[in-house]
């Protein structure tokens, strides 16, 4: 359906970034793209700015701040930029003037202000603009890629005159990105050549990575769309982890094939415009040379074995051990967290179902923005002890931002453009759904409450003092809603609440969930579930690949299992979603 991707035919500028959803392989893909390139003889620098990125892994070698050769690759170089340690570094500039100035309380608010997302973002960019803006990396090396792109809403705000304007230290209305753009006085000359650098089409290509999955390929279509409006023109797809072959005599391997090939039918129309390449599902991780070189040749696919296979696992939990848990503890709050594309609504929507089952009058709401719940429940009747509602974000940021503006008061062009990028960020949605959900965790009191998708750890403790919470309230309402005043002190009682945090069986995700339960307990919330969706080593497969990929997935199972959870349960891969409430009783009850 696709050609095969390879560097040594399909590259065609300088600078090369890589993006997409977390897990879909992006470190791998820069890394084979890498070294192809390399062994053509051209000087290559990788730089890596994905927080999840296992890079010193793929090359076995340790990495730093600063380029290293990669002793078995002549002309390649390779450095790790750690968003975390770039921000932290940042975060110091910022605030480390007013310590000696400033009551304590305050700082820590401070700090907390500059903890979030937009600040790992403002701050890595600024790590990797030094690069972009540098003319002697132009000159020193034939190629440069960036494992991780900015995304547009940083480039955005980073374009934005009002940014540069001294408009951020007068501005008394409390912009929710006003902390990360406050370090960035003296850098205007050098993002300016930043962003040409990636807006230029002679010098930059946008590589989008997506796996055969229809999750991935939209945060594709969306990441294409959102830096394509910006300026970042050139572009390539590349699906990644198309299975060539299947063993009719086994189902999972059929259906496996089958899902996939259906996921690409359902590709945004937009996305089928761009070139688009494939590399191939195998059952090794891509981990040396050998098989970095492997995966990106013309050559025929050769298997690698894995030395996972004799790994032993704990006997493993069951998605009917975590309803059990809840129900007898009588748990009247329960939120799935987790990164986009893990499974979080399908495992919502079977905990609401068993616990229903299990005779508990239950609540199942939803933040995701596709309204999947609908989507899930949309056949057959539901019991009479289940309820569902849906909380749409886009409805909910819209009237915040209205609020926002109209409170605002008289402003120029300038700062009303600013104060609307500035709302674009990801810090107003989630104070504009934390309102909304506040509301809801109240039906606790009579029921109990399933909620796909929670706040963060940082949204919690932003909020958690009425100082802080009252300055972003009084960008619209001025006043804190008893619901709200109970939420914290309720979500941060184990008898309670109860997280649960849900991953898959590779490297990124499961980084990205450690980070995301770190990020919890600051907050002073333990999750007391992990839930390690979609596992092929669960499946029992047969067919040859499948069964190796499996095997590897071990190393993941026993990392959550012993390192990182209290408790953990895994759900076997499915071909298809279980949909209607009959079918998602039968499956919990499995």
């Amino acid at each position: 359906m696709y050609t095969r991707y390879n560097p040594k035919q399909h590259v065609e500028t300088p600078y090369l970034f890589f993006t997409g959803k977390g897990g879909v392989g992006k470190t791998s893909v820069a890394c084979a793209t890498a070294v192809a390139l390399a062994d053509q003889g051209k000087k290559v620098l990788l730089v890596s700015t994905d927080p999840a990125s296992n890079l010193q892994d793929v090359f076995e070698i340790e990495l730093s701040r600063e380029p290293v050769g990669i002793p078995s690759v002549k002309n390649l170089f390779a450095s790790n930029i750690d968003p975390e340690e770039a921000a932290r570094v940042y975060r110091e500039k910022t605030v480390g003037p007013y310590r000696d100035k400033l009551p304590e309380s305050v700082v820590n608010q401070m700090e907390e202000q500059l903890s979030g997302a937009c600040t790992v973002e403002i701050a890595t960019f600024d790590e990797f603009s030094h690069l972009l803006a540098d003319d002697r990396i132009f000159t020193q090396y034939d190629h440069v890629l960036f494992d991780t792109a900015p995304t547009g809403h940083t480039l955005r705000l980073l374009s934005l005159p009002t940014a540069w304007s001294g408009y951020l230290e007068e501005a008394t209305h409390g912009a929710s990105c006003l902390g990360p753009l406050s370090g960035l006085d003296d850098k205007k000359d050098m993002y300016q050549k930043a962003v040409e650098s990636l807006s230029d089409g002679e010098k930059t290509t946008l590589i989008l990575v997506a796996r055969p999955e229809e999750s991935t390929l939209i945060e594709a279509n969306r990441a294409s769309s959102e830096l394509g409006e910006i300026g970042i023109k050139k572009q390539m797809l590349i699906i990644n982890g198309l299975l060539q072959s299947y063993d009719q005599n086994d189902e999972v391997s059929t259906a496996f094939y089958e899902g996939q090939q259906e996921a690409l039918t359902k590709t945004p129309e937009e996305l089928k415009k761009i070139q688009t390449y494939s590399l191939p599902f195998v059952s090794y991780s891509l981990i040396g040379m050998d098989r970095l070189r492997q995966i990106v040749s013309d050559e025929p696919l050769v298997e690698f074995k894995e030395t996972s296979e004799d790994t032993e696992l704990a006997p493993l939990s069951e998605l009917k051990d975590v309803i059990d848990d809840f129900s007898s503890k009588n748990t009247r709050v329960i939120f799935t967290m987790g990164k986009g594309g893990v499974g979080k609504t399908s495992v919502a929507a079977a905990i609401a179902v068993g616990l229903t089952e299990k005779g508990h009058k239950v609540h199942l709401t939803t933040t995701d923005p596709a309204a999947h719940l609908e989507y899930m429940f949309q056949n057959g009747t539901v019991n009479e002890n289940l309820s569902i509602s849906s909380i749409n974000p886009e409805v909910e940021v819209e009237a915040y931002k209205k609020e926002v503006i109209t409170n605002a008061g008289e402003l120029n062009d300038d700062e009303l453009a600013f104060l609307q990028e500035d709302l674009e960020s990801p810090c107003t949605e989630e104070i504009a759904v934390f309102r909304a959900f506040a509301d809801v965790v109240e039906r606790s009191e009579q029921e109990i409450v399933v909620i796909d998708t929670a706040p963060t750890g940082h949204t919690l403790l932003l909020l958690d003092s009425s100082e802080a919470y009252h300055k972003e309230m009084s960008r619209s309402t001025g006043e804190i809603p008893e619901s709200v005043k109970k939420l914290l002190p309720r979500l941060r009682n184990p008898e309670e609440t109860g997280v649960v945090v849900v991953t898959l069986t590779e490297a990124t995700p499961v980084f990205e969930a450690t980070r995301l339960q770190d990020d919890l307990k600051r907050a002073e919330l333990t999750p007391k579930w992990w839930v390690i969706n979609r596992s092929l080593y669960a499946t029992g497969t047969t067919d040859k690949v499948l069964k190796a990929r499996a095997a590897s997935e071990k190393q993941w199972i026993k990392k959550v299992q012993e390192e990182l959870a209290d408790n953990s349960a895994l759900i076997p891969w499915m071909k298809e979603v279980k949909i209607g409430y009959d079918q998602l009783k039968k499956f919990v009850q499995l």
